[in-house]
């Protein structure tokens, strides 16, 4: 097994979706030990700074004093360091190419932060460009993840699970806010008993934030952009 004697997270509580989380299950799954290291957004330690220089985000992984940046990027280290299973990402060249093409279409379609900060019509738009593109999604799992379950990347979460599931884990909150319906059984089933299965997962159901609590952030998350944005009107 690879060295972990010193690993660290930096990255924060919470959020819809949540690079922070995925990094944190991905860890727990292959058990390696680590130190979370809570981040304040509004107040950027120097640590952060200095491991991240260049985006100033989270999550940063930090092994044995070497920085990795961006969640993708450290879901794929992880899986290249600590090579044991169970494994994220495939073996298969083509089933790896397949799982990043559609973790990349999830970041790029499934954007629950821009659903929060809608309003009237534009919401509107969004929200039936949302369920269209988990139609997509839907399709696309048929297609090229057929026979997997109950997760995408078999009998444990991988890679794409964990991508997915720190976004779609968390629907009830977003519905809540949004007023509407996002995933619904009678239209998505594949899509939602997958979901289900992820939230039942012993280690995801630890590692997200309870409902109220995620539904709380968000809900201030809102509030404190759209007191900035009116400040600087």
């Amino acid at each position: 097994m690879g060295d972990v004697s010193e690993v660290k997270l930096f990255g924060t509580w919470s959020g819809s979706p949540s690079p922070t989380k995925r990094v944190e299950i991905a860890l727990k799954l292959k058990g390696i030990p680590y130190e979370f290291i809570q981040e304040d957004l509004g107040n950027k330690s120097e640590s952060l700074l200095q491991y991240n220089p260049v985006h100033k985000k989270v999550p940063v992984l930090v092994h044995n004093g070497k920085p990795i940046a961006e969640s993708a990027i450290i879901l794929e280290y992880i899986d290249e360091h600590w090579k044991y299973a169970p494994k994220l990402l495939p073996e298969d060249p083509y089933e790896r190419a397949m799982v990043r093409f559609w973790a990349n279409f999830i970041d790029e379609k499934l954007r629950s932060r821009a659903l929060v900060m809608s309003e009237g019509e534009e919401k509107a738009k969004l929200i039936k460009e949302y369920i269209e593109n988990i139609c997509v999604l839907e399709e696309g799992i048929k297609r090229d993840f057929s026979g997997k379950s109950p997760f995408l990347n078999g009998e444990s979460p991988g890679y794409l699970d964990l991508v997915l599931g720190s976004s779609a884990c968390s629907h009830r909150a977003i519905e809540e806010i949004v007023g509407a319906k996002l995933i619904m059984p009678e239209i998505h089933p594949l899509f939602f008993a997958w979901v289900t299965a992820m939230k039942n997962h012993p280690v995801v159901k630890e590692t997200l934030p309870p409902h109220e609590g995620l539904l709380n952030h968000v809900l201030k998350y809102k509030q404190r952009t759209l007191e900035l944005l009116n400040t600087k009107a």
